[in-house]
């Protein structure tokens, strides 16, 4: 049987004592380093989570913002946008949700006793765009022109989503390769199960995931993590990137789902993620993702029956190729219901937006 090993990556969003929504604009980076300093520090993460140049992510738990440098490169300041949770790899699905939930509490626990609630949307629902001020300076300019995902970080500060990691072991490079080709292809048919951004500059914009309709196009659906000295493949947004610590040889990271509040759904995007892989039917392959398809999908998801219908068919093939699995198996057929029922978390929370009720910091006039 081919063998998986999991890992999340979460991004959490924050709310103000006061209940509005917590971002750049009105939160210190001091303000969430103090949370993350209330939770403890376990020196054997650090063979599987990279710490990073800038050494602000030495815990499972960091600030995650915008990180600005002096002219040798130094670290001056990070702008916060929220905090992040990763597990560590898992040899199971179901245990990197466990290790999620668990850390999620500690985070909540932590963020509470200092007046912050944690929670999770697609998109800043009050800011749709981070300016970068002061300008860069000449070390800046040079370090955010190496990669693509470099020149496009900003985008990153407004919009809130997971890593869903599945490390492949024994698999070749081209392997690796053809797998996030299939599942950048297949891309737009899978996100709207996750879409959490109804929301836009202090209102509903007309559409389900403004995170989708912002990064495609500028930022990667899937990216294969390869060894040093294989050939990366060129492509803006890129497709592969070099691996960066030995876990991560192997490494299929996919990148275009929504944050959710739910850990379930994430255990079962992996296991739609793992079939998709084992699947050998489906033909779609891209090397970089279809912009316009993504942002109709952000607008209207399964409203539309060609999507609906390239959702089902991802579902069909990949529960097809996780027969004799009988954990991914039953995830998928949650997975199923959910779309069978035309369930997201958008549609969730525009149901409480128009029923009154205070959702991510906003509240219907």
């Amino acid at each position: 049987m081919t063998r998986f090993r999991y890992g999340i990556e979460h991004e959490c969003a924050l709310l103000r004592p006061d209940g509005s929504f917590a971002d750049f604009t009105n939160t210190t980076f001091d303000e969430l380093q103090d949370i993350v300093d209330a939770l403890p520090e376990d020196p054997a993460d650090l063979a599987d989570l990279r710490v990073g140049d800038a050494g602000i992510k030495r815990k499972r738990w960091y600030v995650e913002g915008y990180e600005r440098f002096d002219e040798h490169g130094a670290l001056l300041w990070c702008v916060p946008k929220g905090l992040e949770i990763r597990t560590r790899i898992h040899p199971s699905v179901e245990a990197a949700v466990a290790a999620l939930r668990a850390d999620q509490q500690r985070l909540d626990m932590a963020a509470a006793a200092r007046g912050l609630g944690v929670t999770a949307i697609g998109f800043n629902p009050v800011h749709s765009e981070y300016v970068v001020e002061p300008a860069f300076n000449a070390w800046e300019r040079r370090h955010r022109r190496v990669t693509p995902e470099e020149r496009t970080a900003h985008l990153h500060m407004v919009t809130y989503g997971p890593d869903l990691n599945l490390s492949w072991a024994g698999s070749t490079p081209d392997e690796l390769v053809d797998a996030a080709r299939k599942l950048t292809a297949l891309s737009p048919y899978l996100v709207p199960l996750s879409f959490s951004s109804p929301f836009r500059d202090g209102g509903p914009w007309g559409g389900l995931s403004a995170r989708t309709a912002l990064r495609t196009g500028a930022r990667p659906a899937a990216l294969a993590f390869l060894a040093d000295g294989v050939p990366q493949v060129p492509a803006e947004p890129s497709l592969t990137q070099r691996a960066r610590l030995p876990p991560e040889v192997g490494r299929l990271e996919f990148k275009a789902f929504d944050s959710c509040l739910d850990a379930a759904l994430y255990g079962e995007l992996l296991s739609l993620l793992t079939g998709l892989v084992l699947d050998t039917t489906l033909s779609q392959r891209r090397t970089t993702p279809d912009t316009a398809l993504h942002r109709h999908a952000a607008r209207v998801g399964y409203g539309d029956p060609a999507l609906r219908a390239g959702a089902e068919q991802a579902l069909d093939a990949a529960a097809t190729a996780l027969a004799g699995r009988p954990a991914d198996s039953a995830r998928i057929d949650s997975l199923r219901a959910r779309f069978d029922r035309n369930e997201s978390p958008a549609r969730a929370m525009l149901a409480r937006y128009d029923a009154g009720d205070t959702v991510a910091g906003l509240r219907r006039p």
